[in-house]
Protein backbone atom coordinates (compact mmCIF):
# COMPACT_ATOMS: atom_id res chain seq x y z
CA UNK A 1 0.00 0.00 0.00
CA UNK A 2 1.50 3.33 -1.07
CA UNK A 3 -0.02 6.27 1.46
CA UNK A 4 -0.36 10.06 0.39
CA UNK A 5 -1.46 13.16 1.03
CA UNK A 6 -4.17 15.99 -0.07
CA UNK A 7 -2.10 19.28 -0.23
CA UNK A 8 -3.26 22.57 0.97
CA UNK A 9 -4.52 22.86 -2.44
CA UNK A 10 -6.38 19.90 -2.79
CA UNK A 11 -4.12 17.72 -5.11
CA UNK A 12 -3.46 14.01 -4.24
CA UNK A 13 -0.17 13.28 -4.23
CA UNK A 14 2.20 10.74 -3.09
CA UNK A 15 6.30 10.65 -2.53
CA UNK A 16 9.16 8.95 -4.88
CA UNK A 17 12.65 9.00 -4.25
CA UNK A 18 14.46 9.67 -7.25
CA UNK A 19 18.06 10.50 -7.27
CA UNK A 20 18.77 11.11 -3.75
CA UNK A 21 15.76 13.01 -3.78
CA UNK A 22 12.16 13.16 -2.20
CA UNK A 23 9.93 13.80 -4.82
CA UNK A 24 5.82 14.79 -4.57
CA UNK A 25 4.29 13.15 -7.03
CA UNK A 26 0.53 14.41 -8.25
CA UNK A 27 -1.80 11.53 -8.84
CA UNK A 28 -3.78 12.87 -11.74
CA UNK A 29 -6.85 10.93 -12.71
CA UNK A 30 -7.53 13.37 -15.89
CA UNK A 31 -3.90 11.64 -17.38
CA UNK A 32 -4.16 8.23 -19.08
CA UNK A 33 -0.88 7.59 -19.16
CA UNK A 34 1.86 6.13 -16.72
CA UNK A 35 3.97 9.18 -15.65
CA UNK A 36 4.87 12.28 -16.74
CA UNK A 37 8.78 13.21 -15.21
CA UNK A 38 10.97 16.55 -14.83
CA UNK A 39 13.54 16.11 -17.62
CA UNK A 40 16.30 16.81 -14.64
CA UNK A 41 15.48 13.50 -14.13
CA UNK A 42 15.53 11.71 -17.39
CA UNK A 43 19.83 10.03 -15.97
CA UNK A 44 18.22 8.66 -12.97
CA UNK A 45 15.20 6.47 -14.02
CA UNK A 46 17.04 4.56 -16.84
CA UNK A 47 15.14 6.31 -19.78
CA UNK A 48 15.12 4.58 -22.87
CA UNK A 49 13.39 6.09 -25.54
CA UNK A 50 10.61 3.45 -27.49
CA UNK A 51 8.59 5.86 -29.83
CA UNK A 52 6.55 8.75 -30.09
CA UNK A 53 2.93 9.33 -29.41
CA UNK A 54 0.15 11.84 -29.66
CA UNK A 55 -1.56 13.11 -26.53
CA UNK A 56 -4.62 14.55 -26.22
CA UNK A 57 -4.87 17.63 -24.22
CA UNK A 58 -7.53 19.89 -22.41
CA UNK A 59 -9.26 22.14 -24.97
CA UNK A 60 -8.84 19.09 -27.88
CA UNK A 61 -5.16 20.30 -28.10
CA UNK A 62 -2.66 17.45 -29.35
CA UNK A 63 1.09 17.15 -28.85
CA UNK A 64 3.29 15.19 -30.20
CA UNK A 65 6.24 13.49 -27.41
CA UNK A 66 8.71 10.79 -27.01
CA UNK A 67 7.97 8.11 -25.07
CA UNK A 68 10.61 6.33 -23.18
CA UNK A 69 10.65 2.90 -20.40
CA UNK A 70 11.96 3.94 -17.37
CA UNK A 71 12.38 2.55 -13.69
CA UNK A 72 10.58 4.53 -11.41
CA UNK A 73 10.21 3.51 -7.94
CA UNK A 74 6.04 2.76 -7.09
CA UNK A 75 4.62 0.42 -3.99
CA UNK A 76 7.84 -0.32 -2.70
CA UNK A 77 9.75 -1.78 -5.71
CA UNK A 78 11.13 -0.03 -8.82
CA UNK A 79 8.58 -0.98 -11.92
CA UNK A 80 9.43 -0.48 -15.33
CA UNK A 81 6.77 2.50 -16.69
CA UNK A 82 5.88 4.29 -19.69
CA UNK A 83 7.06 7.96 -19.40
CA UNK A 84 7.36 11.31 -21.03
CA UNK A 85 9.85 14.11 -19.57
CA UNK A 86 8.66 17.90 -19.56
CA UNK A 87 10.18 21.47 -18.36
CA UNK A 88 9.79 21.33 -14.48
CA UNK A 89 9.39 19.92 -11.18
CA UNK A 90 6.52 18.32 -11.24
CA UNK A 91 5.89 14.19 -11.20
CA UNK A 92 2.55 13.02 -12.48
CA UNK A 93 1.03 9.55 -11.73
CA UNK A 94 -1.48 8.97 -14.38
CA UNK A 95 -4.56 6.04 -14.68
CA UNK A 96 -2.43 3.98 -16.55
CA UNK A 97 0.27 3.40 -13.90
CA UNK A 98 -3.00 2.47 -11.30
CA UNK A 99 -4.39 0.45 -13.74
CA UNK A 100 -4.21 -2.83 -10.75
CA UNK A 101 -4.75 -0.24 -8.04
CA UNK A 102 -7.79 1.26 -5.72
CA UNK A 103 -6.99 4.74 -4.87
CA UNK A 104 -8.36 6.12 -2.07
CA UNK A 105 -8.80 9.90 -1.24
CA UNK A 106 -9.89 11.25 1.40
CA UNK A 107 -10.06 15.31 1.05
CA UNK A 108 -11.58 16.19 4.70
CA UNK A 109 -8.80 13.84 6.26
CA UNK A 110 -6.24 14.67 3.66
CA UNK A 111 -4.94 11.53 3.27
CA UNK A 112 -4.53 9.40 -0.18
CA UNK A 113 -4.11 5.26 -0.37
CA UNK A 114 -3.60 3.46 -2.78
CA UNK A 115 -4.03 -0.38 -2.79
CA UNK A 116 -2.41 -3.43 -5.18
CA UNK A 117 -5.76 -5.51 -6.37
CA UNK A 118 -5.31 -8.80 -6.24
Amino acid sequence: MIDGIVTAEGVPAVFAEIGGRRWQAIIDTSFNGELELPERLRSCVNAQFVGRATSLLAANQRIEEDVFIVEFPFDGRVVRAQATFVDGDEILIGTQRLRNYCLHVDFTERSVKIEKVA
